[in-house]
């Protein structure tokens, strides 16, 4: 069974704690390799009500923003991210979601308990990582990611693409029910087309899959406000609240107890409240 099937898509809006097991996160959370630390963070997500933590091992802040971005060996990053899945799992039946987009890294994180994928590449990356998904049945999130960018409409553009990334994904055994696609906020695009995919989000329902989006604390936030990222709630309240409007499915936040109280007011108004 996908882990996607225990999550009923169009009752309500779904949060995914971020959980950085990074020393480098470029939204200052970074837990290093502090894995009681992490637990005690994944602990009050929970507590808080989180549907999905998403543990991430390498920061993914995009190199040309921020000076100093490395990839790291997946030896290093599996050393990171699977004493905190182990440790989750042992003690929670939360939905565990792996943030990488190396395959070797994917499977050891499922084997260990996750049972989602985030790949900030949509398995365009890392060539092993279709036959990962496919072959361990976990459920796989597509995000839209360019090294150049060039569009002549960002929104149908960015559609049309991850539209050929389901349909090969589908194509190379992957179950089309496990898959979960993310306009990429902040990968590849300007302030002015991330903003536009915000203001468009309702359009890439055509795609027919479920619609993650994650702009917490990101540096459109902080150009349009001129704010450094550890003052952008608000902003990140706006553009969850927004995405909500415009029919997201999951929402990725730092900010778990806050945002999903944005979530459950927005869900009150857009969906409707008993």
């Amino acid at each position: 069974m996908s882990a996607l099937e225990s999550l009923p898509f169009g009752t309500r809006t779904f949060v995914m704690g971020v959980l950085n097991v990074t020393p480098d996160s470029f939204s200052g959370d970074g837990l290093g390799s502090d894995v009681n630390t992490a637990l005690s963070r994944a602990s009050r997500f929970i507590e808080e009500g989180v549907d999905i933590i998403d543990v991430g091992g390498e920061s993914t802040r995009p190199s040309g923003i921020y000076e100093g971005v490395q990839e790291i060996q997946e030896e290093e990053e599996i050393r990171r991210v699977i004493p905190v899945i182990d440790a989750i799992k042992s003690r929670t039946n939360v939905l565990i979601s792996v943030d990488t987009y190396k395959a070797n890294v994917a499977l050891a994180a499922v084997n260990a308990g996750a049972s989602i994928v985030n790949d900030i590449w949509g398995m365009q990356r890392d060539p092993d990582m279709t036959s990962v998904i496919s072959s361990t049945g976990c459920s796989v999130v597509l995000m839209h990611n360019t090294s150049n960018p060039d569009y002549s409409d960002v929104v149908q553009d960015t559609i049309f693409t991850l539209s050929e990334m389901v349909d090969r994904a589908v194509r190379s055994g992957v179950n089309k029910e496990s898959i979960l696609i993310d306009p990429g906020i902040g990968f590849g695009k300007t302030v002015k087309q991330n903003l536009e995919i915000l203001r468009r989000l309702d359009e890439y329902k055509t795609i027919g899959r479920p619609l993650l989006v994650g702009t917490s604390r990101k540096s459109t936030i902080g150009n349009v406000l001129d704010l450094p990222v550890d003052e952008r709630l608000e902003g990140t309240a706006a553009t969850v609240a927004l995405a909500i409007a415009k029919g997201v499915d999951i929402v990725r936040v730092h900010d778990v107890k806050e945002m999903i109280r944005v979530s459950r007011m927005s869900d009150a108004i857009v969906r409707g409240w008993n």
